[in-house]
């Protein structure tokens, strides 16, 4: 149910900590409702996810999908010259068709962009911005460290937004030095493809990497301590991803656990738990995030923090004191851009007095960028039958679809999950090129409840691959019981 506070006074004035998508979003939205915005944002606006994290990473990866959709120009009928990049290639074929440092060059420029359009459009809407590190004093009070090393400025504040985000975590073991040991945020600075690069976590950013660095001519080695990879992903869809892994040529690990990395003369060596050591030319540190809460003065200030370091809030972005709230990976709630984006939104609407919804995790889309593609919204599988839910489902393979055969796609399938009876949608999963854009109609179904007979009675063009999302609906219709 909506929730509503007092108006919006016409002197309230906000201060948010963290200029990333959840501080920003927030600060727009402040902005618009009446109230005085400060942004204070040390590194630059965009936050991570525009510096280091997602603009560069889904950046690269768009560039590495060239080569993959190159694989199929034989099948197509095309030839691809004197270079040709198809199944079967070797890595040095397509490492020779890579200059990383402009590659590189290119994704620093489009982040750099980002953050500088988000800096306008906050200035355009009268949004102060503020370079350097802020920290709480008290509830209503934050201090701001300047990044030129200039004097401390203080604050008053009605509203804070605490939105500082995470860093990548690292291990005592592997320490990242920047060259050969490397976290997420310091690829960029490479100017040579790595020859070997052994990817440390087989997670959301381990996997979406190495498919990135294998693609662009890496050998990669994938060192997961889990069964699979991306083990907390549909289990259909994460064996299909690993199956591609390995048919293209890169090596998984699974079911073992890094204990060091170190470097050599001429490149790294990782030791497993179990004593096995693999060399390579770069390790990739690709184990999580620690949330920036350290020196915030959250304690001094009151505000409830759990033991893992993320800032306590509920479905409308409160902390335990009035008046501060909090969004994004800081929070720990769904380390996703738009998930910290809604946070900010929401928590700025409830905190100056306009009707709000709390967050609905269930309806949050979520997208792996590897190739192919995993998008997923509502409920898993998993989660389904841990709570002993009743539902139907049906999967259906992307191979059939002919706009699919039009383009040479072969690995992939759209599955649904309904209530048996009622027909609503639960969830589901796409797996397939352009996922992320292809999950769009399901977040619609199961955002506003609707049946699996609403989603196969509306037209999908002829040939798309939104058609097989349809047909699964259909298909999924004769699994209803009376």
């Amino acid at each position: 149910m909506a929730e509503k506070t007092a108006p919006a006074g016409p002197n309230r004035t906000v201060v948010v900590i963290g200029g990333g998508p959840g501080g920003y979003e927030a600060a727009l939205v402040a902005r618009r409702a009446g109230a005085e915005v400060t942004v204070v944002e040390r590194h630059g606006l965009g936050g991570a996810a525009v510096l280091t994290d997602v603009v560069p990473s889904k950046t690269l990866i768009a560039t590495a999908e060239w080569l993959t959709f190159a694989e199929s120009a034989p099948e197509l009928g095309i030839r691809t010259g004197g270079s040709p990049v198809v199944p079967g290639d070797d890595q040095e074929t397509r490492r020779a068709l890579v200059d990383l440092e402009a590659v590189n060059a290119r994704v620093l420029a489009l982040a750099a962009a980002q953050s500088s359009d988000i800096r306008s459009r906050l200035e355009r809407e009268g949004v102060a911005v503020v370079e350097g590190s802020g920290r709480l004093d008290g509830p209503s009070r934050v201090v701001v460290t300047p990044s030129d090393g200039g004097a401390e400025q203080t604050l008053d504040a009605d509203i804070v937004l605490l939105a500082t985000g995470a860093t990548p975590r690292t291990l005592p073991t592997a320490e990242p030095d920047g060259e050969r040991i490397l976290t997420w945020t310091q690829l960029y600075d490479l100017d040579e493809l790595p020859e070997r690069l052994i990817v440390v976590g087989s997670g959301v950013t381990g996997a979406e990497f190495a498919g990135a660095y294998q693609a662009l001519g890496s050998d990669v080695v994938l060192v997961s301590s889990r069964d699979r990879v991306l083990p907390g992903e549909d289990e259909d869809a994460a064996e299909l991803l690993e199956g591609v892994f390995r048919s293209r040529g890169m090596t998984v690990m699974s079911r073992s656990r890094a204990a060091a990395a170190e470097r050599t003369d001429d490149g790294v060596a990782v030791t497993l738990e179990d004593g096995r050591v693999v060399e390579g030319s770069h390790v990739l540190i690709a184990v999580g995030g620690v949330p920036n809460t350290e020196g915030l003065g959250l304690a001094e200030a009151g505000v409830a923090v759990r033991p893992s370091g993320h800032v306590d809030v509920d479905r409308v972005s409160r902390t335990s004191v009035r008046g501060v709230y909090a969004a994004g990976d800081c929070t720990g709630v769904l380390p996703l851009a738009s998930v910290a984006a809604m946070q900010g939104r929401v928590a700025m609407a409830h905190a100056l007095g306009d009707a709000v919804a709390p967050l609905r995790l269930g309806t949050v889309a979520a997208n792996i960028f590897t190739a192919p593609e995993i998008a997923t919204v509502g409920e898993s599988e998993a989660r389904l039958r841990e709570r002993g839910s009743r539902y139907i489902t049906t999967t259906l393979p992307l191979a059939r679809n002919p706009r699919a055969k039009m383009h040479g796609v072969h690995d992939g399938f759209v599955k649904l999950f309904a209530h048996p009876e009622a027909g609503v949608v639960l969830g589901g999963v796409v797996v397939a090129p352009r996922a992320s854009e292809l999950i769009f109609p399901i977040t619609l179904a199961v955002s506003h409840r609707l049946t699996i007979d609403d989603v196969a009675d509306a037209f999908t063009v002829y040939p798309s691959l939104t058609g097989t999302i349809g047909e699964t609906a259909r298909v999924l219709h004769g699994q209803l019981t009376d």
